[in-house]
């Protein structure tokens, strides 16, 4: 059993973990530290067994919309659901600040993650060319427009 619970600093050190395991390019604890203590657009949870981190998710929230910077779950871990709760919280937090919709990036080649995406509702709508630095790949851009703001048919 796992629970998603908000990132506070005492997470840092285990979410850097986590994204120094899955990412080629990973964020430092610096840019944790940033996000967590001055960034106030930034929102993150994380996701807990026993103690320790498995994984975490994050998202800005500019204006109405959301953008995901990472969602990143242990090797280990993967196959249980941790990356569907990390989405469902992310989700859960836009609706309750009622975004119009979320925004990401994700490899082309990264199969598992896109699968993840479009089974929450994303739709890849472009491509960013040549967006990540170490393989020059290009990313998918992927949206879910959330229903906050659509009026209802009378």
């Amino acid at each position: 059993m796992f629970e998603i619970v908000p990132m506070e600093e005492r997470h840092i050190d285990q979410v850097v973990f986590v994204e120094e395991s899955v990412f080629s390019i990973p964020w430092t604890k610096a840019d944790f530290e940033r996000e967590v203590r001055e960034n106030n657009l930034a929102v993150y949870f994380v996701a807990e067994a026993e103690g320790r981190v498995i994984g975490y998710a994050g998202m800005w929230h500019v204006i109405t919309e959301g953008h995901i910077t990472n969602v990143a779950v242990l090797e280990e871990y993967r196959g249980q659901g941790v990356g569907d709760a990390l989405m469902y919280r992310l989700e859960e937090y836009a609706m309750e600040k009622e975004m119009v919709g979320i925004t990401l990036e994700v490899r082309m080649s990264n199969a598992p993650a896109q699968h993840l995406y479009h089974k929450h509702g994303y739709r890849a709508e472009g491509l960013r060319k040549n967006y990540y630095p170490d393989t020059h790949e290009d990313a998918v851009i992927m949206w879910k427009y959330l229903p906050f703001g659509e009026e209802e048919e009378v």
